[in-house]
This record gives structure tokens, C-alpha cells and sequence, in this order.
């Protein structure tokens, strides 16, 4: 098996100490299968003759006989970080943008391993399971028919006086079974059994082995038949939630591609666009800062069009080009803040413009008018050697909006970030209520 690690932006050499031609083909054909690319899937890898350059997605891509793990990596022209610090920051942003509930500690010790991100993630769902089943299996009431020598449940009167109306030793009875054999258990049941075939680590498949006996009532559907809308997740399996998410990341098309053939398992190619993922992990830490606050974080919402037909002396009612900002703070049907998240890294040291694109101005222009908002937040990472916190404010000419530009380090703990946020939102009457900011509010509330 043949295994490399590049980062985003990166390129490999093919040749000796790099993959085969025939592999980084099989890569680059993985890579097109992939929901989320695009066209010859310029925006996952490019495959030239002497070498494959990776873009601003991250996570695996695997073929048979190889894989290949791509990294975030936000200045292309910084140096490089260790691949285990890189692949950890990975891993927590994911836990907090999709709400894993991963156990952070261990998964810190596996990248220190040098794990690649798929087997952390195996780990991660073998261990969380495992705990889970031997808490108890969550089961359903399962409708069941069935001729019994003793009553139990209901009599099927109809059934009973015509299959069974010459058999008086049987009585057809209808009753609800209490059963593990329900759409969640299923998906468990079909996880342990798929990432049994990719698991590298002895220890992994080790534990992928007791939870297929402990499991073995439960039977196995492949994975593209699996009912995934037939989950419900309530107060009797709340906690289970965190897997249900997790084994959906793994399995699901949504997110991959995955090749099922019975003797050659090519792996699991796992992607995700940074753009996407910065979003998420910021509107995440965001509802994590403003918990305590009366202010409601909406990420891809708005929905306004920006266009309509044209009446004279009328306002224009917009029925064409939906928007849909990144972030919108609001509190009740008011928009506090638009926040427009970039995955990109700003000018060191910030002048001028700083690397911020006309193009993103632009748009935060658009929805200042729009949603009626007069603080606008281009938010973007840290390189490693960048600072953070707020980097410039902007007025608009001829009127009294402001948009600023900051930066947060996603290098840093949890608790730093949320601190940063909250000083990042510490500004203008927008954010105060009853005389006090929504930080001094956080303060006095302990947080």
C-alpha cells in the first residue's frame, strides 16, 4: 500500500519516492467520483504528467494499492508545520463543526502516531461505539404477526378463522416486540462491518471484531440500501447522536465515495472544501461564544433576493438572485452582524488592502444594503506566524456602515477562541442590551 501525505496547494512528484503513473491516475479518477468535485476535478487534484497538485479540499483520497491524505494549509507560501500538529487542528475543527464529539485526548495521542485522518476517525467511531453497546442497545417496538400456541397480545380474529380455522392448537396473535433490530443499529451494524475492510492499526480491527459478534443479530445491509431518513433521534437514543453523525461522515455519499467490491477494497476517499468546513467551525464556535446571549447565529440563511422587476416610483420587491451570507447575527427579526468567513490568508504586515479581494468587499456591500446592516465582519484564519484579533475597520463611502477585517488562530484551544470571538463581537450599540454589551453580559453570567 502506498501512502502520501501533501498539503493543500501542495504537489507530489511521481516517480521513485512518489506514486506510480498508474496510481496518480487512479487518484485523479477517484478524486472525479468524488459529489463534491468539480470538472476533471480541478478542485480536488490536478494530475499532470510529472506530478499531482493538490487544491482547497482536504481529507483522503484513496485507489487500489494507494491513498493519499491532503492537508489545510492556509498561507501556501508559510512553512510548513509538522503533519501530526496539522492533522490534530483538522480533527477539532471537524469535531466542532459537525458535532462529533470526538475524545480529543485520544486523538491527539493517534496523530502523534503519525495516523492518517481516516484511521483516526475509524478509531474514534470503533471506541465511541463500543462504549455505547455495552451501555445498552437502544431498541424499538417492532409490530410482529405470528401463530403462537398461547395468546399473546391481540387475537387476529380474521387470521385466525381462516389460515388457522383448522388448526385449533395455534392462535394468531398480534403484538409489539421491544427489538435492536432498528435503522440506527442497522448503520452501525453495516459501519463496523465497511470500516473492518480499510482499518489499518491491529488494535482498531481488534475492536472492530468484538463489535461485529456483539452485533452480529443485527442484520447487514450494504451501505448504499441504508435507510438513513428512518432515524429518528429522540430522548430514548439522544445519545447516540454524536455516532449516528459520525457513521454518516464515513459511509454516506454525501460526503465520499466509496468502491464496494467484494476482493478489492480501493478505501475510502473522504473530502472536505476548506472554505466550507471554516464556515462551519466558525458559526459552531460562534453559538458556543453568544450562548448565554439573547442573539441567534444563522449560517447560511438570509435568503433575500437581491433583484427584481423594475416599476417606476415603486420599491422593488426581489424575486431573482437569491443571497445567502456565510453567518448572520440577529436578534429577533433584526441583523445585528454579517460575518463572511474566508479561508485565505491576509497581507503580513496589513496595508493597503491588505490581500482583501475587491470581490468579497463587494459582496458585503451588497448585504449591507440588502439585510439593512451596518456592521459587516470578514473573518479569516491565522497563518502560523500572523496576528490575530481585529485587523482594520472600513466606512462606506456615503453612509455610515462599517466592515472590518479580522483574523482568529485556529491553532488555539477552544476557551482562547471563544475569548476571541467575544472580543472580535465588543463593539457599537448593536450588542448591547439593557445598557451592557453582550461580553460584559457573558462576564456576569460566568462565561
Amino acid at each position: 500500500m502506498s501512502h502520501h501525505t501533501v498539503r493543500e496547494w501542495g504537489e507530489l512528484q511521481l516517480g521513485k519516492n512518489g506514486f506510480t503513473r498508474d496510481q496518480a491516475g487512479a487518484l485523479h479518477a477517484a478524486a472525479c467520483a468524488h459529489p463534491l468535485a468539480h470538472r476533471d476535478a480541478t478542485n480536488i487534484l490536478v494530475y499532470r504528467h510529472d506530478r499531482i497538485v493538490a487544491r482547497q479540499m482536504v481529507g483522503m483520497v484513496a485507489a487500489r494499492g494507494c491513498s493519499l491524505e491532503i492537508l489545510p494549509k492556509v498561507d501556501p507560501d508559510a512553512p510548513d508545520e509538522s503533519a501530526a500538529t496539522v492533522r490534530g487542528r483538522l480533527v477539532q475543527m471537524l469535531d466542532v463543526a459537525l458535532g462529533l464529539d470526538l475524545d480529543t485526548g485520544n486523538a491527539s495521542a493517534m496523530h502523534r502516531q503519525s495516523s492518517t485522518l481516516l484511521e483516526i476517525l475509524i478509531r474514534q467511531f470503533a471506541d465511541k461505539l463500543l462504549a455505547e453497546v455495552r451501555r445498552g442497545l437502544p431498541r424499538l417496538y417492532q409490530p410482529c404477526e405470528e401463530d403462537l400456541p398461547a395468546l399473546r397480545g391481540r387475537l387476529d380474529v380474521v387470521r385466525q378463522f381462516t389460515r388457522n380455522a383448522v388448526r385449533s392448537d395455534r392462535l394468531s396473535c398480534r403484538y409489539d416486540r421491544l427489538d435492536a433490530d432498528t435503522p440506527l443499529m442497522r448503520i452501525m451494524a453495516s459501519a463496523v462491518v465497511f470500516l473492518g475492510k480499510h482499518a489499518r492499526a491491529a488494535d482498531t480491527r481488534r475492536t472492530l471484531g468484538e463489535l461485529r459478534h456483539v452485533l452480529a443479530d443485527i442484520p447487514l445491509v450494504p451501505p448504499n440500501r441504508l435507510d438513513w431518513k428512518g432515524v429518528r433521534i429522540d430522548r430514548t437514543n439522544r445519545r447516540w447522536a454524536s455516532l449516528f453523525r459520525l457513521a454518516r461522515l464515513l459511509l454516506d455519499r454525501e460526503w465520499q465515495t466509496t468502491h464496494h467490491r467484494e476482493r478489492a477494497a480501493e478505501g475510502v476517499t473522504l473530502l472536505f472544501a476548506m472554505n466550507d468546513l471554516f464556515e462551519s467551525y466558525v458559526a459552531a464556535m460562534l453559538r458556543r461564544a453568544l450562548a448565554a446571549s439573547d442573539i441567534e447565529v444563522v449560517a447560511q440563511g438570509g435568503l433575500r433576493h437581491c433583484l427584481g422587476p423594475w416599476v417606476a416610483n415603486e420599491d422593488c420587491i426581489g424575486n431573482t438572485f437569491q443571497t445567502k451570507p456565510d453567518i448572520i447575527l440577529r436578534r429577533g427579526n433584526r441583523v445585528l452582524t454579517i460575518v463572511d468567513t474566508k479561508w485565505k490568508s491576509l497581507a503580513e504586515p496589513f496595508e493597503g488592502k491588505g490581500g482583501v479581494s475587491q470581490a468579497d468587499v463587494y459582496q458585503l456591500m451588497a448585504y449591507a444594503r440588502l439585510y439593512r446592516c451596518d456592521d459587516l465582519l470578514l473573518l479569516y484564519p491565522t497563518a502560523p506566524t500572523a496576528t490575530a484579533g481585529e485587523r482594520m475597520a472600513f466606512g462606506m463611502a456615503g453612509g455610515r456602515e462599517k466592515l472590518r477585517i479580522a483574523q482568529i488562530d485556529i491553532a488555539a484551544d477552544r476557551d482562547t477562541i471563544i475569548r476571541a470571538l467575544k472580543e472580535v463581537l465588543e463593539f457599537g450599540d448593536n450588542y448591547r442590551r439593557n445598557g451592557h454589551t453582550v461580553s460584559e453580559l457573558l462576564v456576569s453570567a460566568g462565561i
